[in-house]
């Protein structure tokens, strides 16, 4: 079953938040509704990418490999298109 990574960025306060996950429009929707933690503080929420993966494994092993760069301009550059994941 496919699986995506997703970037969305705050529109209140220029922030980013990579996740993972088999609908990312659902979680969009959760970020900005339920969800009581980081992104809570920072809503509302776009997305602003996504890109399918085959399974939840790759998809989750990207996730973690993108917020280890812990760098903006790299998920900026994500974003643009001018890096591929």
């Amino acid at each position: 079953m496919p699986h995506y990574v997703y970037i969305l960025k705050s529109v209140s306060s220029d922030k980013y938040y990579i996740g993972s996950s088999r609908n990312p429009y659902r979680r969009l929707s959760y970020h900005n509704t339920i969800e009581k933690g980081f992104t809570s503080r920072y809503r509302p929420w776009e997305l602003v990418f996504e890109k399918e993966f085959s399974d939840k494994f790759i998809a989750q092993k990207m996730e973690r490999k993108i917020k280890s760069w812990k760098n903006r301009q790299m998920i900026e550059r994500i974003i643009k298109g001018e890096i591929e994941i």
